[in-house]
C-alpha cells in the first residue's frame, strides 16, 4: 500500500536525519546506554540540525512550518536505528505547544530563540508523587507574592522526562483551592528557571526502558518565579493541558507505531542470519507466520498513525480519535514486539540486540500520556457508554 502522507520535503529530512543518526549517534549510543542519558552537547548538534525549530515561527529562528510530519519521520528513524534522542522529544512535542499557545509576544521573544538553539532546554512538570493521571489532585502550590511581583512555588514532581538537562520547566501548581464543583479549578502553569534558588533536581530514576531519555524528580521550596513567566492565564491550567493531550497522545501512538514497523525489521533480518537445525529460522512456516502476522498488524497501524497525523495537522483530531490511536498502535506495538523477540530466541533478551531494548522502551507506551485503561474511558464515554 503506497502511502500519501510525506512529501518530496520529508523524504529530503529522513535522508537528512538518517545520515546524521548514523554519524553522531550510533556509535556512541552504548555509551548513552550505560550512562542512562545522552549528553548535554548533543541538543546542541539537534538545534545546529534544525530539529528543533521546525514549527517555531520563522521571526524566533525557527522554520514556521505548521506540521508534525517532521516529528513523524524523526519517530520512523530514530526506532529503525534502535536509538533515542535523549529527552529531547518531551522539547518539541510537550513543551513547544504550551510556549505556542499560551507565550505572550515578549515572552515568545524571550523563550523561542534559546529553544530553536538547544541552549536552552524545556521540560514539563505534571505528575507528583501521590498523583498519576488524577492531575487535579496535585498539591505543588505556587502563592502570589505580597507585592504581586512573583509567585511562591512548593512542592515535588516526579518521572520528569528530561528533568536533568532542563533549563526551563513548564511546571503545573495550584494557584488556587478546587471548587466543590470542579475539582480541576486554581491550576496554573509557569515557565521555571531552573536555576532558581530553591529549586533542585533530586534522583535521576533508574527507568526500565528509554535509558538515554534522563528522567528525574523535582522539588521546590519557596522558589520564587516572576509573574512574567506565568503561561496564560491564572487558574485556567487544566484546560490547557487538556487542550494540548491530543497531540502528545498521536506522539506517542506515531512512535509506537513506528516502533513496531522497526521490530518486524530487526526480526525479519535476525531469522534470515540465524541458523538452527542447519537451516536459516526464516525457512521455518512458523518464523514466516509469525513474521506475516507481525507485518498486518504493522499496515494497520500505521494507517491509523497516519490517519492520525494528517487529522492533527488539520486541527481535526478530537480527544476521542486521539485516544483511539493512541491505544491501538500501543497495543499492536506491544503485541508485535513480543512477537519479534520471541524470534530471536535467548539473543532476544540480550540488551546488545535492538529488539530487547525495544521491547522495554515500549512498555511504557501503554501507560503514559494516560493509560490504555484510561484511553478506553475516554472511547467509551465519546460512544455515549
Amino acid at each position: 500500500m503506497r502511502r500519501t502522507i510525506f512529501n518530496e520535503d520529508h523524504e529530503a529530512f529522513r535522508e537528512t536525519v538518517r545520515a546524521f543518526i548514523e554519524a553522531e549517534v550510533v556509535p556512541v549510543y552504548d555509551e548513552w546506554f550505560a550512562a542512562g542519558q545522552a549528553p548535554r552537547d548533543f541538543y546542541y548538534k539537534l538545534g545546529e540540525l534544525g530539529i528543533f525549530g521546525i514549527s517555531v515561527p520563522e521571526e524566533f529562528g525557527g522554520a514556521g512550518m505548521d506540521t508534525h510530519k517532521f516529528e513523524a519521520v524523526l519517530y520512523e528513524e530514530t526506532a529503525r536505528a534502535g536509538v533515542q534522542f535523549g529527552g529531547s522529544g518531551v522539547h518539541v512535542l510537550l513543551a513547544l505547544p504550551y510556549i505556542k499557545m499560551l507565550a505572550t509576544d515578549e515572552q515568545k521573544k524571550r523563550y523561542l530563540p534559546k529553544f530553536v538553539t538547544g541552549e536552552e532546554m524545556w521540560a514539563i512538570a505534571m505528575t507528583e508523587p501521590g498523583t498519576g493521571s488524577d492531575l487535579a489532585g496535585m498539591k505543588t502550590t505556587a502563592k502570589l507574592s505580597e507585592d504581586g511581583t512573583h509567585y511562591v512555588l512548593n512542592g515535588a514532581k516526579t518521572f520528569i522526562t528530561g528533568g536533568v538537562h532542563a533549563d526551563k520547566v513548564i511546571v503545573c501548581a495550584r494557584t488556587a483551592a478546587p471548587t466543590a464543583e470542579d475539582r480541576r479549578h486554581g491550576i496554573s502553569l509557569f515557565a521555571v528557571d531552573t536555576k532558581s534558588e530553591g529549586y533542585s533536581v533530586g534522583r535521576k530514576l533508574d527507568k526500565l526502558g528509554l535509558r538515554t531519555s534522563d528522567t528525574a524528580e523535582l522539588a521546590f521550596v519557596d522558589v520564587k518565579v516572576p509573574v512574567e513567566d506565568l503561561l496564560g492565564e491564572e487558574n485556567k491550567g487544566f484546560y490547557y493541558l487538556g487542550h494540548n493531550l491530543a497531540s502528545e497522545r498521536w506522539g506517542i501512538a506515531f512512535g509506537a507505531y513506528a516502533q513496531a514497523k522497526a521490530a518486524v525489521r530487526f526480526a525479519k533480518q535476525y531469522v534470515q542470519e540465524r541458523t538452527v537445525f542447519g537451516k536459516p529460522v526464516a525457512h521455518f512456516q512458523n518464523t514466516k507466520f509469525e513474521l506475516a502476522a507481525c507485518q498486518a498488524e504493522v499496515d494497520a497501524a500505521e494507517a491509523v498513525a497516519d490517519r492520525a497525523t494528517e487529522a492533527l495537522d488539520a486541527g481535526e483530531l478530537t480527544p476521542a480519535e486521539a485516544a483511539s490511536a493512541k491505544l491501538f498502535c500501543t497495543e499492536v506495538a506491544h503485541r508485535v514486539i513480543d512477537r519479534c523477540l520471541q524470534l530471536h530466541g535467548g539473543y532476544g533478551y540480550m540488551n546488545e540486540y535492538p529488539i530487547a531494548r525495544l521491547y522495554a522502551d515500549n512498555r511504557v507506551n501503554r501507560i503514559y500520556g494516560g493509560t490504555s485503561e484510561i484511553m478506553k474511558t475516554i472511547i467509551a464515554k465519546d460512544m455515549g457508554l
